[in-house]
Parts: structure tokens; C-alpha cells; sequence
């Protein structure tokens, strides 16, 4: 860890230091307490997530973490990092949990999602502990993310301020959310913040034990998530912040000889470790179950309009020069990131938005800790510049990962949630810690301000629980109003079936239930009977066409707003003629999906391809039709706030679904002056 004496050697920071912690209270004292509290993030963020069902990606992380571990195989969800699938799943693996058969097309085919559903529901397993005990194995990580950032701000503004770092990471809702899913999201915020550091620790202190450390920690972090890629401009900066000191004192030619030595040292030991995580094989194949296994998609279209990466890539792939999988999920990543379905504040994008995360921080973090940061750019700006460098000098890998990290993610195109930036909070905890020096009873505005701060963040954490990743602040009208201005893993990741069984069970006994759900879950598992519109992702076994009649109508806040529907955004003429032609067939439609002696009937008049077709395009075009007035309507009430509940009579489902386009429009303004949307 960063020492006191490597950052304070010019007496740098010395103003914010903390006045001395009690004499009585130990070192090992206070570390320990440290500890402690970090475990007490990690349990509260795990005990909440016991009350969710499986959100969207994890079925695919354990389930190919699973496969990792137990069958070699790599080529199920390569694009998420192998080493916390591999951890996440190691409970599944070392209980030799039974996975699906080989011989079924899914496996085959790389279908980790619908592969995954059989795992985890078509199978006598216990579904809940064993994703429990994935969770938990990512909110270790989490309680350690918690320390690093604890001995970073002790090293900065001692331990005042170390534990005010602390505690604000622990009571964040984002990470009480995130830090204990089994996803690849909190390893990579530890990897980012574990990175910098020991690298420009490893620059100010040469040394082979901090080269090691540097290095393997690189390479932990390139098989954590494709977004390591990153570290390297970021450790660019430090090199460049570290040469501009050392070169006034040794010239050039030493601190660019070693840092050319130890940069391909670092570069060999993370080729090494990416080799050792894929068993030191070039094939994603293992070979006991090769035969007829093929990629999710195939290389040709995976290289396809990629640019000038494709050659690089497709050469490495020639040379054996990484493993196949390793190629493929970084391949993945930059085609999937060309264009992504995003929403924002009622707007649709397929390359999202420069506001989208500066908005998302926005509103996704609780108004004490705004306010800190708010106070703390104050205190900043009556600094002069060169006061200024220099004391921001030691904060160079810090501001590497932050501003490096935010330039990218502002011009990214994937606007699906703002977990995507959690790796520059740390740095924002750390620089709290300034605030540290604040707790002095000798300056008791102060301290009564900060420590008021910290308690309504706590408070505010708490009054959300178990409803963390629903959290938004009064900035876009709390979490009853999220769905209005981001949905995806912002709000809703399909986690909240559990709750919406113990509404319906209170509530609506006897009646029937519509659900367009948005997640990985089986509704059915959690014991929720319900006439099942479209969903996504298409999991699990396929449900029966239907016609909507009156009854309760659960809508996930990422259906509700259609953000991946082909019907997106506005209500066109066009969509409204093709919609009132199909809606002429429902009756046809429906008998051709539930009626053998019907579809045997009516083959002959058109194609099967013709009926899925239409029938595939109806049921989205009603849905779709359906939320705009929804959208307008305002919910009955809600499930975690992620599922909205409405109580629809056949008025006014008819009026909705099957009145003209006038009429329907007539009632949409209507019902938005009545609700004030």
C-alpha cells in the first residue's frame, strides 16, 4: 500500500491531516475496526440481495464461471472477464453442481443465457443458496475495495479521514447494489483503483517485490473485465507525472531505461497470467467436448465493419498470440459497444449520450455526497494553480484513473447503466477524507456540517434498503420516479420478482396477471402465476399467446419505456396502420399459436414463417401501444420500484389497445393532464 512517508515526503497535504488519533486507540486497533466495518458493507449489501431474484447477467456469469472451472470450456460468456465468473462460481464448483447435458443445442450453440435457465431451473439444484453464495463471493471483493480505499485516504489525510473514505463507500447505495452481484461491475472497480496504485508505487519505490505486485495485478485485472485496456493510458499519465520529477535529478537516459524494462516486464507477466486463466490452451474448445460446439456467433460476423482493429485482431488470432476466447470476448466487446438501445429522460439512442453519465451520477448518488463534493470544489477553487499542482501531485494515479476513465465513458455508446462509472468513485471517497480534518470538536460547525453529512448518507442508504440499485435522489423525484429517466441496470436488472410475488400474493389473490418482464428470472420459480406478454431477454421455455383482458399488469420499467423494442420511441403513423392490420387477425393469430386443428387450417393460407412473423410483431406492437399509455397513466403501485402495477378494467384496456389512433391519442393527453405527465 501507498506509504505516508512516499506522500508526504515534501510535506505535501500536511493542512488537511487530521488532528492525532487517541493515544490509547492502537494501530491494530483501528485497522481492525476498519476491517469490521468493511464486512459489515459487504453483509448488508449480500442480506439485501437475499430478498432479489436472479438479475439479468448473472445467470451468465455463474453459469459460464461454472463451465470455466469445472469443463475448461471457454466459450460461454467470454466476453465478461474469466477470472470473476471463475470466482463468483467457485461455491457452484466446489459443491461439483451438475451442469446441463452436452448434448443439448444450447450448449452447442453457446447459448449461456437459455443454457443458464436450465442450470439454475430446469434442474433439482438449489437455486437461491448457490446465487447467494456467488453474491457473496463478489461482496468480498467489494469489502476489499472498501480498504483500499480506507488506506489510501489514511495515507492522504490519516485516519479520520481514512474512515469518513470508508464509511461513504460502504453506505453507497451504488455499491450496496453492485458490491454483492455475481458480475464482473465491483472486480474491476478494485482492479482500476489496485492498479494504479501499485504502479506508481512501483515507479516511486523501485523494488522486485513492487514490480510483481504491479505486474500481477495487471494481469489479474486483464482477465477481470476487457475494460482493463484502459489501464494503460492510465498508467501512461503516472509515467509521464513520475519522468517530470525524476529526470531533474537523474537526466533521461536511467528513468527511461527502467521504465522500458519494467513496462515489458508488466506486459509478459499479464500475456502469462491470460494464458494461465484459459489453461494454457489457444482453443476456447475444450476438447472432450469439441465436437459439433460452436461460438454464440461466429467470427466472420463478430469482425464484421469492426475498422482498423480487425486486422490486428484477426493476426493475433493467426499467431496464437493470446487464447481464442480471450480474442473473441475483447472482439465482442468493441462490436457490441458500436451501437446499444439506450434511454434517458423520455429520449432513445443507439449511441447514447455525452450527458448520460454526468446525469446518471447525478441522480444515482445520495444529496450528502453531492454535497461534500459540492463543498470540497469549493475549497479547491480558492487554491491558486500552482498550489494547486503541487499538491495534487501525489493524487497522480488517482487522476489518471478518473479522468481517463470519464473521458472514455463520455464518449462511449453503451448508455446502459450507471454501474459502468463506478470505478471513479473511489477516487471522489478518497478525496472526501479531506473532510476528516473537519471532525474537530475544537471547530464544531465543522464538524457538526460533515458529520451531518455522513449521517443522512447513512440514512439514505437505509431508507432504501433492500432497494438499493432502485435508489435515485429528490433531484429526479426519488426511486418512485427512476423509471422516468433511466432504466436497464440503473433500475430495473430484473431483481425484484421475489417482491412482486409477496404484492400479488397480498393484493390481487384470484385475479388475473399480465407480466412483461425484463431479466433472466423464471416468474414461475418464484411462484408467480401470470399470463406471461413479452420479455426480454427470450429465456427460458416459450409461454402461449394470449389476448389481454382485464386484470393486474405487472411491467418492468425497461419494457414499460420498450427501450430494446423495434417499436421505440414514437408512435408513428406507420406503426399505428401496421398495428390496426395485424390487430384484424388477432383472432387468426391466436388460433394459429394455441390451436393445432386451427394452425393446420390455417397453414394453408400462408406460410408458418408468415403467422410467427405476424404474430411476433403483433405482441410487441400491442405492448408497445399499451405502455405509451401507461406511461402516461402512472402506476397502481409498484414492485422495488423496478415492476409498476396497474389495475386495467376492460374499458379501459380497450381504450388503450383497440380504440382508433384518434380516440387512443384523445385519451393519452387526457390521462396525462389528469396525472400531470
Amino acid at each position: 500500500m501507498i506509504g505516508e512517508k512516499t506522500l508526504f515526503r515534501a510535506g505535501e497535504f500536511s493542512k488537511f491531516k487530521s488532528v492525532p488519533r487517541p493515544a490509547q486507540l492502537s494501530d491494530g486497533f483501528l485497522v481492525t475496526l476498519a476491517v469490521l466495518l468493511a464486512l459489515a458493507h459487504a453483509v448488508l449489501a449480500v442480506t439485501a440481495t437475499a430478498e432479489k431474484s436472479m438479475t439479468s447477467d448473472e445467470i451468465a456469469h455463474l453459469t459460464a464461471g461454472l463451465a470455466y472451472n469445472a469443463r475448461g470450456d471457454f466459450r460461454l460468456q467470454p466476453e465478461n472477464g474469466n477470472l470473476p465468473q471463475r470466482w463468483a462460481a467457485l461455491p457452484l464448483t466446489l459443491a461439483r453442481a451438475p451442469l446441463p447435458p452436452v448434448t443439448l443445442p444450447t450448449w452447442r450453440d453457446a447459448d449461456v443465457w437459455n443454457y443458464g435457465h436450465t442450470f439454475f431451473y430446469e434442474q433439482t439444484l438449489a437455486t437461491d443458496e448457490f446465487l447467494f453464495l456467488g453474491r457473496a463471493m463478489i461482496a468480498l471483493v467489494s469489502a476489499a475495495t472498501g480498504l483500499l480505499i480506507f488506506f489510501w485516504s489514511r495515507a492522504f489525510f490519516g485516519w479520520r479521514g481514512a474512515f469518513l473514505s470508508l464509511g461513504l463507500f460502504a453506505f453507497c447505495p451504488a455499491f450496496l447494489a453492485h458490491g454483492a452481484l455475481a458480475t464482473s461491475d465491483m472486480m474491476m472497480v478494485f482492479f482500476f483503483l489496485a492498479g494504479v496504485g501499485a504502479w506508481w508505487r512501483h515507479l516511486q519505490r523501485p523494488g522486485v517485490a513492487g514490480a510483481a505486485l504491479s505486474a500481477v495485478t495487471l494481469g489479474l485485472a486483464c482477465v477481470a473485465k476487457f475494460s482493463a485496456v484502459l489501464l494503460a493510458p492510465m498508467f501512461a499519465l503516472c509515467a509521464i507525472g513520475w519522468l517530470v520529477g525524476r529526470v531533474r535529478i537523474d537526466g533521461w537516459r536511467a528513468p527511461f531505461g527502467r521504465l522500458a524494462r519494467t513496462s515489458v516486464i508488466h506486459v509478459v507477466v499479464a500475456w502469462a497470467i491470460i494464458w494461465a486463466f484459459y489453461g494454457f490452451r489457444f482453443s476456447a474448445f475444450a476438447p472432450e467436448f469439441a465436437e459439433g460446439a460452436n461460438f454464440n456467433h461466429g467470427w466472420g460476423w463478430l469482425v464484421s465493419d469492426l475498422g482498423w482493429p480487425r486486422t490486428i485482431i484477426l493476426r493475433l488470432r493467426e499467431w496464437h498470440a493470446l487464447p481464442d476466447a480471450f480474442l473473441y470476448g475483447f472482439t465482442f466487446v468493441l462490436q457490441f459497444a458500436k451501437a446499444r438501445g439506450a434511454f434517458l429522460n423520455g429520449d432513445y439512442s443507439v449511441t447514447g449520450w455525452v450527458s448520460f453519465f454526468p446525469y446518471a451520477f447525478l441522480v444515482k448518488n445520495t444529496l450528502p455526497s453531492l454535497a461534500l463534493l459540492l463543498i470540497g470544489l469549493g475549497a479547491l477553487a480558492k487554491l491558486g494553480w500552482k498550489a494547486l499542482v503541487k499538491r495534487l501531485r501525489p493524487w497522480t494515479p488517482l487522476l489518471a484513473l478518473y479522468v481517463v476513465y470519464w473521458a472514455t465513458s463520455l464518449a462511449s455508446h453503451l448508455n446502459i447503466g450507471d454501474r459502468h462509472i463506478l470505478p471513479t468513485y473511489p477516487v471522489l471517497f478518497i478525496a472526501a477524507g479531506a473532510f476528516g480534518a473537519w471532525l474537530d470538536w475544537r471547530r464544531p460547525i465543522a464538524a457538526l456540517l460533515v458529520g451531518g453529512l455522513v449521517l443522512c448518507h447513512l440514512g439514505e442508504a437505509w431508507r432504501i434498503r433492500p432497494n438499493y440499485l432502485a435508489y435515485f435522489n429528490p433531484i429526479a423525484g426519488g426511486s418512485a420516479n427512476g423509471w422516468r429517466h433511466l432504466v436497464d441496470s440503473s433500475l430495473d436488472w430484473g431483481q425484484d420478482l421475489p417482491t412482486l410475488k409477496t404484492w400479488l400474493d397480498a393484493n390481487a389473490r384470484g385475479q388475473r396477471v399480465f407480466l412483461s418482464y425484463f431479466g433472466t428470472g423464471d416468474p414461475a420459480y418464484e411462484g408467480i402465476r401470470a399470463t406471461v406478454l413479452r420479455s426480454l431477454p427470450e429465456v427460458g421455455p416459450r409461454y402461449p399467446a394470449a389476448a389481454l383482458t382485464a386484470g393486474v399488469y405487472a411491467i418492468s420499467a425497461t419494457m414499460l419505456q420498450q427501450v430494446y423494442s423495434a417499436a421505440r420511441g414514437d408512435w408513428t403513423i406507420a406503426l399505428e396502420k401496421e398495428f390496426q392490420a395485424l390487430r384484424v387477425i388477432e383472432p387468426q393469430l391466436l388460433a394459429y399459436q394455441n390451436d393445432p386443428v386451427a394452425r393446420a387450417r390455417l397453414a394453408g393460407e400462408a406460410p408458418a414463417e408468415k403467422w410467427e412473423a405476424g404474430w411476433k410483431r403483433y405482441d410487441w406492437l400491442r405492448l408497445a401501444r399499451l405502455c405509451h399509455y401507461l406511461r402516461a397513466r402512472g402506476a397502481d403501485a409498484n414492485a422495488g420500484y423496478s415492476i409498476l402495477i396497474y389495475r386495467l378494467n376492460a374499458d379501459e384496456l380497450r381504450a388503450a389497445t383497440a380504440s382508433s389512433l384518434k380516440d387512443w391519442s384523445a385519451l393519452i393527453e387526457q390521462t396525462a393532464r389528469a396525472h400531470g405527465t
